[in-house]
């Protein structure tokens, strides 16, 4: 596979990660068996998977943008649906916190990217739209 596949494949393991993550630190703040400092492990996770997703994705898109691949379109339309579904369900989990862990870490992070996924997936569905460039038949055929 081309670079760009191999991008674009990270970037949707990135936003299933991120996805994952939040909806386990939310699972685990129902119910805390320990106090916990809530802001501190959601900008973890956005640093560790949440905007190198962004990033991966961008590339992706900048590497085949120029011919076009439905490959990576795909996967960039798929990792934000990813993305989307998760937040949506971290948003829904919010009113059953305890007050006390409810942070605007928390409250402003899903509302964040479900408008951050939705631009992800009209990008990633612009690659569908491109052509393939023709090949050459030599490299120094300029």
């Amino acid at each position: 596979m081309a670079l760009e596949k191999w991008v674009a494949v990270a970037s949707f393991v990135m936003f299933a990660l991120f996805a994952a993550e939040l909806i386990s630190i939310s699972h685990f703040l129902k119910n805390p068996s320990y106090d916990i400092d809530p802001s501190s492990s959601i900008l973890e996770f956005i640093s560790i998977s949440g905007a190198p997703a962004l990033i991966l994705a961008g590339s992706s898109f900048l590497l085949a943008r120029a011919y076009g691949s439905i490959f990576c379109g795909s996967l960039i339309v798929a990792g934000g649906a990813v993305m989307l579904i998760g937040m949506i369900y971290v948003n829904t989990m919010i009113p059953q916190i305890p007050v006390a862990y409810v942070v605007p870490d928390l409250s402003l992070t899903p509302i964040i990217f479900i408008g951050v996924s939705i631009p992800v997936m009209i990008t990633g569905s612009l690659l569908f739209r491109l052509k393939p460039r023709p090949k050459r038949d030599y490299f120094f055929d300029r």
